[in-house]
This record gives C-alpha cells, structure tokens and sequence, in this order.
C-alpha cells in the first residue's frame, strides 16, 4: 500500500508524506529541488522501520517528465497506489492585465497539468482496483476571487473544475474524489509573513484533514475541503 505526492519537497507536500508514512504507506514523492527531496525522504524514512520511499526529480511543468514520473513509480510498486495527491503547484501573485505573455501558460502547466496529466496516467491501475483516494490540493482562490489573485486564482479555479468532474466519472469504478482548499498556510509562499504568530495555518493541519478523509468508510467521501484559519483569511 503506497501513496503518491507531488510537490512534496516542502510544505503541504512534505508533510502529507510525513503523515501518510507514519500511518503505514510506502510512499513516492517528486519535486524539481534535489537536495530539498533528498531531505524530504529522509524526513519521511525517518518515520517508520523499512518504509519503502521512492524520490524522483520532477518538473511537473513538463507533461513528458510527469509521465515517466508515473511509469516509474508504477514499476517500483508493481501496483496502483492507495492515495494520490496532486500537491504541485506554483503562487505567483499579481493582476491579469499587468501579466507578461505567457505566464497564464506557465501556471497552467505547474498548477493544472500536471495534476490532469498524472491522475490519467494511474486511472487506469486505479479503476482495475476499484478503490483509492485521489485529493487535488486547490485553494480559497479556487472558491472566491481576489485582487491581486491573477493567473494563480484561474489556475486554482480550474482544478476545483477539474476535481468536480473527476469525482462525477470515477463514483461508478468506487475510486474517491475530494478536492481540499486551504487558506493561508505557513509554507514557502507565505515567506517573509510578518504577522503575528499562529495567525498561518500548519502544513500538518492540511496532511490531518487528509488522513482523516481517507480514513472514512468506503461508502463515504468528502467531496470538498474548505480551510481557514482561525481568524479568517489574510487581506
């Protein structure tokens, strides 16, 4: 029994992994920094005796990296994995109109493609099974717009799209669909905060809303996961 997360070099990524190897799964993990996954795995090693980790360097931009991504990951294990999470994603903040040329592109390809690229590439293990978990890590700005919010609200907007119709196809293969949508976390695209503290969200909070969505009864999913943190949003 293994899990998948992308993005999982730090923060959210990071700390799912932590979490999931803890309770039992092999894991696989990717992300574009190698000395930064190199200290992921051995974060997530360090969590249980003979944990199976499987780290590559990904850049998930690239739809032909991502693929291989799942083909070796696929042969490692030898099997469709129990949970997917579709983690990777890029904040850059900023205005439509004031964007240079391309960068809606970019964004897409980080924060939407990947997501759609890899998901297609494990459906089918996945289906065969009949069970697993897939989550998409969207955001607040997938729900609601916000100045500033630029091509990064459009990209989260589509994979809340994405994320919805998913879970409408694969409720007849019993494979869950939940999208989980966090508010101002403290990871690396809130640097430099300077706020007062425990006015961020844990990554941690995010990977135990996770665990305790998948740890349902099979006839049971959270389709959505809208989080906060306790005094609302940052303006």
């Amino acid at each position: 029994m293994y899990a998948i997360i992308t993005g999982a070099s730090k923060g959210i990524g990071r700390a799912v992994a932590i979490k999931l190897a803890a309770e039992g799964f092999d894991i696989a993990i990717c992300a574009r920094n190698t000395s930064a996954l190199e200290e992921a795995k051995a974060a997530v090693t360090a969590q249980r005796q003979n944990v199976k980790v499987l780290a590559e360097k990904v850049d998930m931009s690239n739809k032909a990296q991502v693929l291989a991504f799942g083909q070796k990951v696929r042969t490692f294990f030898g099997s469709a994995p129990a949970i997917l999470v579709n983690n990777a994603g890029i904040f850059v903040p900023g205005a439509v109109h004031e964007e240079e040329d391309g960068h809606l592109e970019k964004m897409m390809a980080v924060n939407l493609y990947s997501a759609y690229h890899l998901t297609r590439d494990l459906l089918p293990g996945m289906k065969e099974a009949g069970k697993g978990h897939i989550f998409n890590l969207c955001s607040t700005a997938s729900h609601k717009a916000y100045p500033n919010g630029g091509s990064y609200s459009i990209t989260k907007f589509a994979l809340l799209g994405f994320s919805q119709n998913l879970r409408e196809e694969l409720k007849p293969h019993n494979v869950k669909v939940t999208s989980i949508s966090p508010g101002p976390t403290l990871t690396a695209s809130w640097q430099g905060f300077d706020g007062p503290a425990g006015r961020l969200m844990e990554p941690e909070d995010v990977a135990a809303m996770i665990w305790a969505a998948y740890n349902l009864s099979q006839q049971a999913v959270v389709e959505d996961i809208l989080m906060r943190p306790m005094l609302g949003d940052i303006e």
